[in-house]
């Protein structure tokens, strides 16, 4: 685990932008967060790009409650405001923390694949939606797998 003297545990999402939300994912997403955390403090690392990312913060932000030893992070691939989607002091009013990884260095192109890596690498468990081979929820998916976080594909016909 990672975190403050290897208590806290870092949860992350992915998860297909073109997803469609429903009642039964959100109902397995907080039985796995409840299985997993349970009383556990916990950083929930969370995107902002598709509709994955929204069911992700829905979900999240219904097992912090008001409990201040969960933290809802939103992890920004950009550096700059003018680069965000959404904006900079929506973020900060809507999660405890804003955080930008490493990536100075890296081209905007592609800042959100390598933020997605740099989330893989940090995380204890992954919570997925995946349902296809490719695109940029896939590659997350299998990086983490590789680096052997506990990964949960939440998908019906989800890809193993």
């Amino acid at each position: 685990m990672h975190g403050y003297g290897g208590v806290v545990l870092i949860v992350a999402f992915c998860g297909h932008s073109s997803y469609v939300q429903s009642i039964d994912d959100e109902k397995k997403v907080l039985a796995l967060l409840e299985d997993l955390v349970g009383d556990k403090p916990c950083e929930l690392f969370l995107g902002e790009y598709g509709s994955f990312d929204s069911f992700a913060y829905r979900c999240a932000k219904k097992f912090k409650g008001a409990r201040l030893d969960r933290t809802l992070v939103f992890v920004t691939p950009y550096l700059s405001e003018k680069y965000h989607k959404n904006n900079t002091e929506n973020a900060r009013d809507r999660f405890d923390q804003v955080l930008y990884p490493p990536l100075e260095s890296v081209p905007l192109r592609y800042a959100i694949s390598r933020r997605n890596r740099w989330i893989a690498e940090q995380a204890d468990v992954l919570i997925a939606f995946v349902t296809h081979a490719y695109g940029g929820a896939y590659t997350m998916y299998r990086h983490a797998k590789r680096k052997g976080c506990a990964v949960y594909n939440i998908a019906p016909q989800g890809i193993e």
